[in-house]
């Protein structure tokens, strides 16, 4: 039964992670890279659908996306979707494919999207920690039905806080890891 518990908290602790990791790929670090556009979504025959769905998102330079729609009557939809988005983007069209041109970010901006990244980092550490609590109050509960030991409780709460400590330091690696990349110039 406590098994249960932590097997279904790890997953959730795992899916936290997968989940920072594409706020984090998402974020503009003054490189160019299809994950950019993975929010943007275009109007495809009525339906809301992301970029790389209706069309070929490569990067041939480092500051360069280039999109190729599928059917050119997508091209104006899917340029009016980058300015509609946060990107900061002005997409520039030659009738056949879009290119995105990724500006040098300043200092400033840089600044910005470091406090960015650390309070991200700090929502996913919550999340852990909700989980733990969570986890902590089933066991608890399990206890005062007289399902398990106090020995067992106190085990588990120890074990729990030991998978908590291992993806808070996942999550701070990550949050390193984004930072030196924002901040290189």
């Amino acid at each position: 039964m406590i098994k249960d518990i932590f097997t279904s908290s790890e997953d959730r602790m795992k899916k936290t992670i997968d989940s920072l990791k594409r706020e984090y790929s998402s974020l503009r670090a003054g490189r160019a890279t299809p994950a950019l556009l993975e929010r943007v979504m275009v109007d495809y025959y009525g339906t809301p659908t992301p970029v790389n769905q209706v069309a070929n998102v490569s990067v041939p330079e480092p500051r360069m996306i280039v999109i190729a729609p599928w059917e050119k009557s997508l091209l104006h939809a899917i340029e009016k979707a980058i300015m509609k988005s946060d990107l900061e983007l002005s997409p520039n069209s030659d009738g056949n494919v879009i290119r995105l041109s990724i500006p040098q970010l300043t200092q400033e901006r840089r600044v910005e999207l470091v406090k960015t990244v650390n309070k991200k980092a700090e929502e996913a550490k919550i999340a852990l920690r909700n989980l733990r609590r969570d986890a902590n109050d089933a066991v608890k509960k399990m206890e005062k039905a007289k399902e398990v030991t106090e020995d067992e409780t106190k085990k588990a709460q120890e074990d729990m806080q030991k998978l908590v400590d291992k993806y808070v330091s996942e999550v701070n690696n990550i949050k390193t890891g984004k930072e030196k990349e924002i901040m290189e110039v």
